[in-house]
């Protein structure tokens, strides 16, 4: 190749470089720029990808449209005009060399571990060679050497070698070219490439030479079994491919309108109805005017976001497949999985910063919860179990929690509700608002306390009942399992616990009930069944049993504990007993026998035991003997005695004590 001096032309105005100018400047000088590429890419590449990118940038110079030619900066700063060599002069050559000198320094550019590789040095998706190896023809130990030499260099030293070598420049033309190509400091990059002697007068070839042709290349078979084992890979993966694009495109709507849901991998008709939001079932109005037994099957569907089917599409798809990004929680006891039929509509709306979806199926409530924007993420899936609900338990719902708060979706026959702190028994309870849809104000839950200095609890109409980490909250009653106008059969004792002595109690009690949240509580039943005389006439102290019923009938947790006197109406009882799975203190067996070891102010300890109405003595076996008629016993003894305490019923029969 000769090389080109450079000269001064007159300068003239730069304007845009047309398309048909830079294809015809390229094709004639297409082998010059490749080689221009190949000498600045980075020399850790393989030769191979080397070739083929180098190919990759002289293609991608050619501009989409008509670009503007960027006046030089030598000349503007310097107001001389910018120099030019034959190829410069052929039109379009000098911004086509510009392009590729700027993609192959960038692709050259030292990078920190965190940045991505430049979009060079990522292998080109055009030109593809499949099944070759390419690389030009390494023929001399001088050419090796001056490819070891230039592996050497920085970026900008072997663009200004290649441009001194091949294009001529030198002095101000080169630095010129270099700045506008973007390198920082183009002397730096000039001393580098004036380190490598020049082809006059020494023993190396010119990068003109065919050794760093990548245009004249010499072909090789990649590794045969390799290939051969990476194609049958390639089959099977395109295959795996294809089947799961034919599920995705059976008939439904495929992930997007699921939004958080796992993708769909068998479909049938009837759980496609239960998750078609246009099958979902709505109770009339009024429904729970006329209904034998109202309870969440007929509340009305209410909510601002009722006709809104994309949201309604998504809860139920995600009701029957959560996905990994949406947080599930259910009661203990509750069924998983997509409901059997269309389930019932409760609410859909906006609550706070969230969008809401309740149903009902029947045996479950479910709540559904996303970030109000719609906009993906992840989402809350709540399920609690709610068969043979009743009046007194459907009441209300939670629809949202935010920062210890807590919004409750109640029932239409609830005409007014109000909030009261359980530990505060004489304080009067504090009216709550609600909106149109049914929804109240927030109101701070004990749920997620770790301090039992306050217990709020809702009355709700003529019932109350407080939160314990649940979508439906526990109903809240006081008395005997066994006094006439019990709830038996859906597992709730006693009446409503509004009445000053229930709150009395209730206030000594509350302290205890975090141990039942998220146990599935439906109802927790407080009964004095016994008052004591204490010794040395230390006062009365009440013998109280809780007892908290679950939805699913098992599980249930008994407490019985002794409430000493006390200044505070709220000092926490001394828990006595408790037992799991225990018939006691509840509608099958209404009896109870607790007893306690006791220090009098005295410092004297005794043994003190209490039976409900029905027992007719106590006894003491094991460490210690005795008996005493009726349902009390005070006995003086030592610590740490573990006797045996059992009872006689009315009837004859032998009752435990509740350990």
């Amino acid at each position: 190749m000769e090389q080109q001096q450079a000269t001064a032309p007159p300068s003239e105005p730069p304007g845009p470089l047309d398309v048909e100018v830079a294809e015809a400047a390229l094709a004639e000088h297409y082998p010059h720029l490749v080689r221009l590429g190949y000498v600045v890419l980075p020399p850790d590449l393989r030769r191979t990808r080397r070739v083929l990118t180098a190919h990759a940038l002289a293609q991608r110079a050619l501009p989409r449209g008509a670009t503007p030619v960027a006046e030089p900066v030598a000349a503007r700063s310097a107001g001389l005009p910018g120099q030019r060599g034959a190829r410069e002069t052929a039109g379009g050559y000098a911004p086509l060399r510009l392009r590729v000198l700027r993609a192959a320094l960038e692709a050259a550019r030292p990078r920190r571990r965190w940045e991505l590789p430049p979009r060079a040095t990522l292998p080109p998706l055009l030109p593809q060679v499949w099944g070759l190896r390419l690389a030009p023809r390494s023929d001399g130990a001088a050419a090796l050497a001056l490819e070891q030499t230039l592996a050497s260099l920085s970026g900008p030293g072997r663009a200004a070698f290649a441009l001194r070598d091949l294009d001529g420049l030198d002095g101000p033309a080169l630095r010129r070219v270099l700045a506008e190509a973007g390198v920082a400091d183009a002397d730096a990059a000039v001393a580098e490439a004036d380190g490598v002697p020049r082809a006059d007068g020494a023993d190396r070839p010119r990068l003109d030479a065919p050794e760093f042709d990548p245009c004249a290349l010499r072909a090789r078979p990649t590794d045969l079994a390799r290939r051969r084992q990476h194609g049958r890979a390639a089959l099977a993966a395109a295959a795996a491919l294809a089947v799961c694009a034919v599920l995705l495109g059976l008939p439904g709507d495929g992930w997007g309108p699921d939004g958080a849901a796992a993708p769909s991998y068998a479909r049938n008709p009837a759980a496609d109805a239960a998750l078609d939001p246009n099958r979902l079932t709505r109770a009339k109005p009024d429904a729970w005017r006329t209904a034998s037994r109202p309870d969440f099957a007929t509340w009305p569907a209410r909510g601002d976001r009722l006709g809104d089917r994309e949201l309604l599409r998504r809860a139920l798809a995600v009701w029957a497949r959560p996905g990994g990004l949406v947080q599930v929680s259910a009661t203990p006891g509750t069924l998983p999985g997509p409901p059997a039929g269309p389930p019932q509509l409760l609410f859909a709306g906006t609550v706070d910063q969230a969008a809401v979806v309740l149903f009902h199926d029947g045996l479950r409530v479910v709540r559904y919860a996303e970030a109000k924007s719609g906009d993906g993420g992840g989402a809350l899936l709540d399920l609690g179990r709610t068969d043979a609900a009743d009046q007194a338990s459907a009441t209300a719902l939670v629809v949202g929690r935010v920062d210890g708060n807590v919004r409750y979706l109640t029932a239409p026959w609830v005409r007014s509700v109000a909030v009261r702190n359980l530990l505060a028994p004489r304080d009067d309870a504090r009216p709550v608002t609600r909106g149109a849809d049914g929804v109240t104000a927030p109101v701070r839950s004990p749920a997620e306390a770790t301090e039992c200095t306050s217990w709020p609890a809702l009355h709700l109409g003529p019932h109350l009942a407080t939160d314990l980490g649940e979508l439906v909250p526990a109903r809240l009653t006081y008395g005997s399992p066994s006094a006439s106008g019990t709830t038996g059969a859906t597992g709730a004792s006693g009446t409503d616990a509004t009445g000053a002595e229930a709150l009395r109690s209730l206030a000594r009690t509350a302290c205890h009930l975090p141990a039942l949240r998220g146990a599935g509580v439906r109802s927790v039943n407080a009964w004095q069944f016994a008052s004591q005389p204490l010794p040395e006439a230390a006062g009365s102290a009440a013998w109280v049993c809780t007892r908290a019923e679950t939805w699913r009938g098992a599980g249930a947790r008994t407490l019985t504990q002794l409430q000493l006197p006390a200044r505070r109406p709220d000092a926490p009882g001394t828990a006595a007993a408790r037992a799991e799975d225990s018939a006691a203190c509840g509608p099958r067996a209404p009896h109870v026998l607790s007893g306690v070891l006791w220090k009098s102010p005295a410092g004297q300890w005794y043994v003190l035991a209490a039976g409900d109405p029905e027992v007719t003595s106590i006894t003491l076996s094991g460490e210690m003997t005795g008996s005493t008629p009726g349902n009390l016993l005070a006995l003086p003894t030592k610590p740490g005695t573990r006797p045996d305490l059992s009872a006689t019923l009315a009837g004859g029969e032998r009752l435990a004590a509740l350990r």
